[in-house]
């Protein structure tokens, strides 16, 4: 339903709301889904809202940060070395930096706290994420 399969602005994010929707889930939910595309013309306004679109580019960012580690895992992810490589406009470049830095400016937080935040809760679900690494190559 995300960003992949429906890469157009008409599509993305309203063909996943829709389909959710039907299957009954809360509009809380949909809404924060909807908030987090500017141009849905909906505006974050719960907690919600708000984390949605403050991780949505931030998460993207991060995984790209875990992959070109040798390891591939987020564990290897610091959050001062993904605040270096926001600066190369270079690196995952399709990522808008500019989301990551409005993102935490609607949570109250310095884009530093957001990005340790984010960091420390995507290695918590590691390997769930599929971002653990290997075993030989984690050093475990």
């Amino acid at each position: 339903m995300d960003y992949e399969r429906h890469p157009t602005q008409q599509e993305h994010p309203f063909v996943g709301v829709v389909a959710l929707r039907e299957q009954g889930w809360p509009e809380p939910v949909l809404h924060a889904i909807l908030a987090h595309a500017e141009y849905s013309g909906v505006a974050p306004e719960s907690h919600l809202d708000k984390a949605l679109f403050a991780c949505d580019e931030l998460a993207g960012f991060l995984v790209a940060c875990a992959l070109v580690k040798p390891t591939k895992s987020i564990l290897d992810v610091e959050a001062k070395g993904v605040l270096k490589k926001m600066k190369d406009k270079a690196f995952a470049r399709a990522v808008k930096r500019e989301d990551i830095t409005a993102g935490a400016a609607l949570l109250g937080l310095s884009v530093e706290e957001h990005v340790g935040n984010c960091v420390a809760a995507m290695q918590a679900r590691a390997a769930e994420l599929g971002l653990a690494g290997t075993a030989t190559e984690a050093g475990a």
